[in-house]
Parts: structure tokens; sequence; C-alpha cells
């Protein structure tokens, strides 16, 4: 099993939670796990990125080459656009559909919507409205998580365990809603 990684998202959307819980299960699954991670701009806004490799195999290096990630997981479009020069060709786009727009000089969101549904593998989904509506609003991350799980190769149940554990400190009721979130993102997905 090989499986190179890209988060990216702007500061304050869960990006390093969602790694923190990719590698809780990896390793759960017994796998090598490599990270490298920017988050040096992680006030609201800066950009945010994390780079992961499991193997079953040792791993020499931490940082994923240029076309060859086999999954780009964005909690905003247009950072999804800008780390598709490290997507392979049969690599996944698993984004959420919402603009952060942080910058004066925004792409037009057409467009952006436009090069993302010329990928030949992508899943958009607006994370923000089904986490309202299903009554998990800080969970949206984990969603996307939830639809990134076919992508990134780890079973189901080792991320359930992996969520579990990230955030059994926070009680109960946030570990159910961050269950039922992973849930909602996986059959959005389908």
């Amino acid at each position: 099993m090989k499986s190179d990684i890209i988060l990216c998202g702007v500061g304050g959307q869960g990006i390093l939670t969602i790694a923190t819980i990719i590698g809780e299960a990896a390793m759960a699954e017994g796998l090598y796990l490599k990270q490298a991670e920017v988050h040096g701009m992680s006030q609201r806004g800066g950009d945010v990125h994390s780079m992961l490799r499991l193997s079953s195999e040792p791993i020499a290096s931490d940082l994923v080459s240029r076309g060859t990630a086999d999954a780009i997981i964005s909690m905003e479009p247009m950072e999804a656009l800008r780390y598709l020069p490290y997507l392979s060709a049969d690599g996944w786009v698993i984004t959420s559909s919402a603009p952060f727009v942080n910058i004066p000089n925004y792409p037009d969101l057409e467009e952006v919507r436009g090069c993302l549904a010329r990928l030949p593998h992508a899943v958009v989904l607006d994370i923000e409205h089904l986490a309202k509506e299903n009554a998990v609003p800080r969970s949206s991350n984990v969603i996307l998580l939830g639809a990134a799980q076919e992508a990134i190769g780890i079973d189901y149940a080792k991320l359930e365990s992996a969520v579990r554990r990230v955030f059994e400190r926070k009680g109960d009721a946030v570990v159910n809603a961050n269950i039922k979130a992973l849930t909602i993102g996986k059959e959005a997905a389908l």
C-alpha cells in the first residue's frame, strides 16, 4: 500500500486535524507515515498545507513529488487548484465547493468550478452546507475526510477509531458529532 496525500486550505479550517486523524488511522493499520506541513501562516486566512506519505514499506522522504499525489484533499476550491501540479494522472481531488475569499484578486468562482469539473477524478461538496444541515457545524473538515476515505485507501473503521482517539478528550458529544460527520462525508461521496 502506498498513498501520497496533500491536504490544503486556509488557517482555521482544520487541515492539521485531518492530518492528525489520518496519521492515527495509518499507525493503527501498521503503516509507515511521513508528514511535512506548513502552518506558519495558520492565522485565519493564511495558506496551510500538509503532505502525508503512507506506505506499507519504509518511506525515505516526507515530501510528495510533483505528479505523484494520489489525493488532494482541500477545504477550499482555489487551494485545490494550487496543488494540481502534484496530482498524479489517476489521482483524486476531494474539495469543498465553498470559497474562502481571503485575497482581493480571488479568481472568478465559475472559472475555479470549471477547472474542477474538468478533472477526471474529483469530488466537490458543499461541506459547510452539509455540516449545518446535519447539526455538526464545527465538523465540516471531518465531512471532507469522510468523502476522501476511498481515495486515501485507509479502512473506514480505522478512520472512525482515529476520530474517537483524536477527539476523546473533548467529550462524547464532540466525538459523536465527528463520527456523524465522517459518515456524512462518506455517504455524500458515493
